[in-house]
């Protein structure tokens, strides 16, 4: 007996002793994305993204000065070193700020996971589920391509799909271009079967009266839900139109921290809420998140039109979470990945590898994928006076 006492107290002295943050760099990746990489004393490194699309490179200096603060700090300490970037720097959130902040934090989950030897999702309360449910992007620029599109989709196994309305549009638009809106997403829905879901993204592209005619012209083809029918600025905004329709509400890409997302659930803006990982504060906050919308009845389906990093993380939270829906993602990492990840009949299987689960293919980055981070967001104007439109 008294062997066993000294055995696991010998243990317990082993897994409190100090780690220490050596390093942390940041490379850039093609398409739009950023890296990190966190080094340990130990040998450990852990992964994150922390990107704003667009601003990649203002990203990586808000890093490096966070890191000034984590260097030499234990990584597995991740709330207090959530708390202490977020709040020490006297002005809260912001996409940089909590980008910044959401990509240290993903790698020190990373790393603390690897410590123990054991997915990220056991340390958040474990898996409530066997698999984990993907969609996919569909484009075309004519509803012929886009249902041909959709088309082969479904039949890589896809049971989910989101198109997107276009841009620009105006504050009171025509009834043509409603029209080649409808015609775009019912060629989708006659494509493919009723049992795969389509989703539509407004992109925030619409004034709170156009996408209320909008999704009232898409009730008949009963949706998933409409993303982002307006700006996130104004809740009440996007109140009037989730009170217009009854397809369901999602939004949430440019909204930052468990603050950010506090208004929407009170004044029950949106059913479905979709903090992006990468931009929220890291797998920690959206799990909080995710738990407050639980509490309103509300489901999760995480933004990430990012890497297999981004990816990567939000399958951690997307594995403990209940009220889970389905994730987005762009990427399974073929070229970014040693493993990269597979789709089947639109699932991902739980990751079983300990941290995030994945291992960078660096040689193949640096070689095919280097980038400079100078990726802009693309500009549209109105064709008939050349005004800015929303993107």
């Amino acid at each position: 007996m008294l062997n066993s006492v000294v055995e696991i107290h010998l243990c317990f002295k082993e897994s409190t002793s100090l780690m220490k943050i050596t390093k942390i760099e940041t490379f850039f990746v093609k398409p739009r994305w950023l890296f990190l990489k966190m080094h340990t004393d130990e040998g450990l490194v852990g992964l994150g993204e922390p990107i704003v699309e667009g601003r990649a490179q203002t990203v990586a200096m808000a890093v490096k000065e966070l890191g000034e603060y984590l260097i030499g700090k234990d990584p597995r300490q991740i709330e207090r070193h959530w708390q202490v970037m977020y709040r020490g720097t006297f002005y809260r959130g912001g996409p940089v700020l909590v980008s910044a902040i959401s990509g240290l934090e993903q790698a020190m989950w990373d790393i603390l996971g690897k410590s123990l030897g054991v997915p990220v999702y056991h340390l958040l309360g474990g898996a409530v589920r066997d698999r984990i449910r993907i969609y996919s992007q569909c484009h075309g620029e004519t509803p012929e391509l886009i249902a041909a599109r959709a088309k082969e989709l479904v039949a890589e196994g896809f049971t989910a799909l989101k198109a997107a309305i276009d841009g620009p549009i105006r504050h009171v638009d025509t009834k043509a271009y409603v029209r080649s809106q409808v015609n775009k997403i019912q060629a989708i829905r006659e494509a493919v079967p009723d049992t795969v879901d389509l989703a539509v993204d407004f992109h925030g592209r619409a004034s709170p009266p156009m996408a209320i005619r909008l999704a009232q012209a898409f009730e008949e083809f009963d949706l998933m839900f409409i993303e982002e029918p307006v700006l996130p600025e104004n809740i009440d905004a996007l109140v009037t139109v989730a009170r217009s329709t009854t397809t369901p509400i999602a939004t949430g890409e440019r909204l930052f921290t468990r603050w950010g997302f506090r208004e929407v659930l009170e004044k029950q803006a949106a059913a479905i809420l979709q903090p992006d990982i990468c931009h929220a504060g890291g797998i920690g906050e959206v799990r909080k998140i995710a738990a407050m919308a639980e509490t309103y009845y509300a489901a999760v389906a995480p933004h990430n039109p990012l890497g297999p990093i981004s990816l990567a993380a939000s399958l951690q939270v997307d594995a403990c979470t209940p009220n889970f829906l389905c994730q987005e993602q762009v990427t399974l990492g073929e070229g970014y990945l040693k493993q990269p990840f597979v789709q089947i009949n639109g699932y991902i299987e739980l990751p079983t590898a300990p941290g995030l689960g994945i291992e960078l293919d660096e040689e193949a980055i640096m070689t095919t994928f280097a980038d400079d981070g100078s990726w802009q967001v693309p500009h549209l104007f109105h064709a008939d006076d050349n005004s800015f439109g929303e993107w």
